[in-house]
């Protein structure tokens, strides 16, 4: 059984027939181009059968033929299960190339929908957990085709980077996948494409949905580009040509916001896309204009689309506020995550749920006994090589916050200073109580709660992410007796800490000494 949507040309080799030598020139100046970036890549060419894959992949069969391509890349056909008849289109792929002698690997993706851009997400996941790291995959995307992407993104309101269009060279990444899109024949016209398939009876997949209307794009190419065509001979070409006009100027633009973010991002606080965080004061300095650019670039970060417009105003309002109310949120659900973006003071942070839900994971308390017949008895044997002790105190698939403790060297410490005193020490690590009244040494008395959290700068979001670390004495008496001391000498988050002071400290131990041997890590997994 066949289908009809194939057109009826019999199967049959197209190396030795003559090929087109503006589609190849396109090519092959791509090619050239980007000779840095595909040395020692593998490629590969996405098929789906239509006309202008299946001319893509028999015009590199024919380069390849006479030697005028050095390598021939792997074809790749998504079946999406969509149509009736995608399994004859998939068998009809892999029949047509193994005729032309060229690879071709044929991959099921399930698509979450019916819609165009549904199958689309789906076959590029598919894709791209089929090829390899850096991989780089061959499109035939063209002229019209960016004629039709420009003009979709112009009645979206789009800016300069929405309306550059798609790029011949784009780097994509997507968790800590890296691949590379190519589009060699954008500057190529549809026509050309066609005359070509012909000339060579092409039997390629004529999908009925190309042209049916039932989505913006193919609406676009039945009723307004023929109508376009009539005021400007040369309209789709213009507005080809206009995308790399506007691809340059957000070059310059992309590369302003990307040195304006040096001066205005807070390092410190950062935490690759959990959390990103820019200073209000220093963004302020700059031209409204390139406030915005900057909030746009800022919020773009680690997504593959951009935010909408009205999310960069928001932000920016959010940016000129003057009152006290840290409570504002606001939400944007980006393609690869979703954020809540909040000002604390004069910082804005870009938060991603992940990040937020990892902060409400239980605290763990931990105690490390600081003694020498601890050590004596090997229960950090590694600690006699002066190495830190790992206690975590929070962790999921996604991060892990650790304290690190130099035991030893907080034994020997203690051993020097107390004058024997200490007969047992352990290191404590809880939570912060909010009723817990704790005393910073910059500060000149002791606070609890909401004057404590005001006092340091500590965000909202972040007040349940406070861990004490303290040292405990226990001195035994003669009589059987104890008595427990509990000395304070670090409060923690996972991006600060703060010294404390305490009365209870013996002045031949100060907080500091102690203090600097304890170390706070936050890990991305």
């Amino acid at each position: 059984m066949t289908s009809s949507a194939i057109i009826s040309h019999p199967i049959k080799s197209i190396a030795d027939l003559p090929v087109d030598e503006t589609l190849a020139t396109a090519l092959l100046s791509s090619m050239s181009e980007y000779s840095d970036q595909l040395h020692a890549r593998r490629l590969w060419l996405a098929c789906s059968g239509g006309r202008d894959s299946l001319a893509l992949a028999a015009l590199c069969v024919q380069l390849y033929r006479q030697r005028r391509l050095l390598c021939l890349p792997q074809m790749l056909h998504v079946d999406h299960g969509l149509q009736s008849d995608s399994q004859h289109w998939a068998k009809h792929v892999a029949n047509w190339a193994q005729v032309q002698q060229i690879p071709c690997r044929i991959l099921q993706a399930q698509v979450n929908g019916h819609d165009e851009q549904a199958a689309r997400l789906a076959r590029y996941n598919i894709m791209r957990t089929h090829i390899n790291q850096d991989d780089v995959l061959l499109l035939a995307h063209h002229a019209d085709d960016q004629a039709e992407t420009v003009l979709m993104r112009l009645i979206q309101g789009a800016g300069v980077n929405g309306l550059s269009g798609m790029q011949t060279w784009r780097v994509q990444t997507q968790s800590d996948r890296r691949n590379v899109l190519w589009r060699p024949w954008l500057t190529v016209r549809r026509a050309t494409i066609s005359a070509y398939a012909k000339r060579l009876e092409l039997p390629y997949i004529d999908d009925p949905t190309n042209d049916s209307g039932d989505n913006v794009r193919s609406g676009l190419r039945r009723d307004i580009m023929p109508v376009l065509a009539t005021y400007n001979p040369n309209a789709i070409d213009n507005i080809a040509r206009s995308a790399q006009l506007l691809s340059e100027a957000q070059s310059s633009v992309s590369a302003q916001a990307a040195t304006d973010l040096q001066h205005t991002e807070n390092t410190d606080l950062q935490l690759s896309s959990a959390q990103r965080v820019l200073n209000i004061d220093a963004l302020h300095k700059l031209p409204i204009y390139r406030q915005r650019q900057l909030l746009h670039y800022w919020l773009s970060q680690d997504e593959p689309l951009p935010p909408a417009k009205q999310l960069v105003d928001d932000v920016l309002t959010l940016s000129q506020r003057d009152d006290q109310d840290h409570q504002t949120e606001l939400f944007w659900q980006g393609r690869k995550a979703s954020y809540t973006i909040r000002r604390y003071r004069q910082q804005l942070y870009r938060l991603s749920s992940e990040w937020l839900s990892w902060l409400n994971v239980l605290l763990i308390e931990q105690v490390l006994p600081l003694s020498k017949l601890a050590l004596s008895n090997n229960l950090f044997s590694h600690s006699a090589d002066n190495n830190p002790v790992s206690l975590i105190v929070r962790s999921s698939d996604s991060y892990t916050w650790q304290l690190q403790a130099k035991a030893d060297a907080l034994t020997q410490l203690l051993e020097n200073r107390t004058d024997g005193i200490a007969h047992h020490a352990v290191l404590k690590v809880a939570p912060l109580d909010r009723k817990q009244r704790l005393k910073t040494e910059m500060a000149t008395r002791p606070q609890a709660g909401k004057k404590l959290y005001q006092t340091l700068g500590i965000p909202l979001w972040l007040r349940d992410s406070l861990m004490v670390v303290s040292i405990a004495f226990i001195n035994d008496f003669e009589d059987g007796s104890d008595m427990q001391a509990d000395i304070p000498l670090l409060l923690v988050s996972p991006f600060e800490n703060w010294l404390l002071s305490s009365e209870q400290m013996d002045s031949h131990v100060k907080s500091n000494q102690l203090a600097e041997y304890i170390k706070s890590g936050l890990d991305l997994k």
